[in-house]
């Protein structure tokens, strides 16, 4: 009988055996599935917690834009157009009758056609006309005197309208600042970004306009990403670097980034007209516009699409090298036969501080005097000398800001925005 009882007990262990480890692998499943779904859970609450902060972006900035659209309609009014003239009709006795009562219509001349004018045609009244680049290829140049010209009123009437339309955007914006240099490479977007960072960390508020059209890097100097420009009711939106600086440039307009831009001067003329008129630049304290180098087709836009509205002046950049000094001469000329006051030469790349004993060290021979030197030969403010500084070069490359406090070049560029500021509050 034990023997028998032993033969019975064996398969009832057996079974206690196997159930224990059902037992302990359902439990080892439930504990898999609770930790997925913990997962899963953390998972949607971070995509839950990047989809509110992106809606109250997009809700801020969408406020934003709607007061400053509320202040600037406060502030001048957009005016109506005027109301469309009735259809022609006779009048007799102050009873009306239409043309189709009289017995024999006068009938309608057919007028002559005439060539279109180009888009940018400056018109038979402006000194440039028959002469100005837009004309190149004109059916009608050499008669812009004349009443056949395809340009005349139609033309003038344009260029009142664009007068008009920029005006008015830029009626918040009280200082406008064009950097330029006659010689590339001399650093001068680096420092119109510089410049534009330093303004809004002192608390101006603060937007910088890249018309170097072939070759925009001012987004990549400030570390904003390729995006493509947003527009609503009230115009096309700058991108927004932080709370006191905002940004433009064509680079937001391409789907590309890495695309050659490669255009001719009236579609270059046009889109800076476009940055100008349709940007909805709202209240600023500073415009910094960064032209290509050269006296060319932006430089001519900029300088007449603002003169009549008013333009604080150039900042020349320079390094002090003659080959620069022989350039930047040629662009302190365009700044005077074109109207635009300078407001003083910065000379970038001023040597190398040591960084271990402070000595300055000169890497470009100035061999005619170098930047300063320049200026009082041109009689124009000498606004300071910012020395090289890997540091700086990097900043650009990162597009985060410059934050070397112990630097040379740090007390160097306070001091050149110093005088920029005391310059044109003096306006």
């Amino acid at each position: 009988m034990s023997s028998t009882g032993s033969a019975t007990t064996t398969p009832q262990g057996d079974v206690n055996e196997v159930d224990e480890a059902v037992s302990v692998a359902v439990k080892a499943a439930m504990a898999e599935v609770a930790s997925r779904i913990d997962a899963e859970r953390r998972k949607f609450e971070a995509e839950l917690d990047e989809k509110r902060k992106e809606m109250e972006t997009m809700a801020a900035a969408a406020a934003i834009a709607q007061v400053h659209a509320k202040r600037q309609q406060e502030i001048c009014p957009i005016k109506l157009p005027p109301p469309e003239p009735k259809s022609a009709s006779t009048t007799t006795g102050g009873s009306t009758a239409s043309p189709a009562s009289t017995s024999t219509p006068t009938p309608t001349p057919t007028p002559t056609p005439k060539s279109t004018p180009p888009p940018s045609c400056p018109g038979s009244a402006s000194p440039s006309a028959g002469t100005a680049s837009a004309c190149d290829g004109c059916a009608q140049k050499g008669s812009c005197g004349k009443s056949g010209c395809g340009g005349g009123a139609a033309a003038s009437l344009a260029a009142q309208t664009l007068k008009g339309d920029i005006e008015f955007r830029l009626q918040l914006v009280e200082h406008k600042i064009v950097v330029m240099s006659g010689k590339g490479g001399v650093g001068k977007s680096m420092l119109a970004c510089q410049l534009a960072v330093s303004l809004a960390e002192r608390g101006f508020l603060v937007g910088i306009l890249d018309i170097d059209i072939c070759g925009p890097s001012v987004p990549k100097m400030l570390g904003v990403p390729h995006t493509g420009a947003f527009q609503d009711s009230t115009g096309i939106k700058p991108i927004r670097v932080n709370d006191h600086l905002v940004v433009m440039s064509v680079s937001f307009m391409m789907e590309n980034p890495n695309e050659a831009i490669i255009w001719r001067g009236p579609r270059k003329q046009g889109l800076i007209q476009v940055f100008l008129k349709d940007v909805d630049w709202g209240v600023l304290d500073y415009l910094i516009i960064d032209t290509p180098p050269g006296t060319s087709d932006e430089h001519l836009s900029v300088a007449q699409n603002l003169a009549t509205i008013g333009i604080d002046g150039a900042i020349i950049i320079t390094t002090p090298q003659e080959v620069a000094i022989h350039a930047v001469r040629k662009e302190i000329d365009f700044c005077r036969k074109s109207g635009i006051p300078i407001i003083g030469l910065v000379e970038n790349m001023d040597g190398v501080m040591c960084p271990m004993c402070r000595a300055h060290l000169p890497v470009f021979s100035p061999t005619t005097g170098g930047g300063k030197t320049l200026a009082t030969e041109q009689n124009i403010p000498f606004l300071g000398a910012v020395p090289i500084d890997p540091l700086l070069a990097l900043s650009g490359d990162t597009g985060k800001p410059y934050s070397a406090t112990d630097s040379p070049v740090k007390p160097a560029l306070a001091k050149v925005v110093d005088n920029i500021v005391a310059a044109t509050n003096t306006h």
